[in-house]
């Protein structure tokens, strides 16, 4: 499995750069993907986003789609894509430290 440092952790990640486990979820893995992602500073609606993904993520053991996302958050699709360059999939569930999504998100 590779692995990417930063902030003097290693992360075990698969092959989309997704890591590898939800326990293994810190603060230094947010900081690597908001750089990766080109955010420049994390807002309150990039955290709604993320705890609410981990929410739902720790109830049913998947990532919800992005209808309910877009609902729980109450943003719209459009604007999570602002927050979120590469989509809620991608992005924001990589953020969020949720394995990579299976189907829409």
């Amino acid at each position: 499995m590779p692995t990417v440092e930063y902030g003097g952790k290693t992360f075990n990640v698969d092959e989309d750069g997704f890591i590898d486990s939800f326990d293994n979820w810190n603060e230094e893995w947010v900081q690597l993907v908001k750089e990766a992602e080109g955010i420049g500073e994390l807002t309150e609606e990039h955290w709604k986003v993320v705890n609410v993904l981990q929410d739902y993520y720790k109830k049913n053991g998947i990532a919800p789609m992005v209808r309910i996302l877009s609902k729980v958050t109450g943003f719209k699709l459009k604007h999570i894509y602002e927050l979120f360059p590469s989509g809620p999939g991608k992005g924001a569930c990589k953020m969020a430290g949720l394995p990579k999504p299976t189907g829409c998100v």
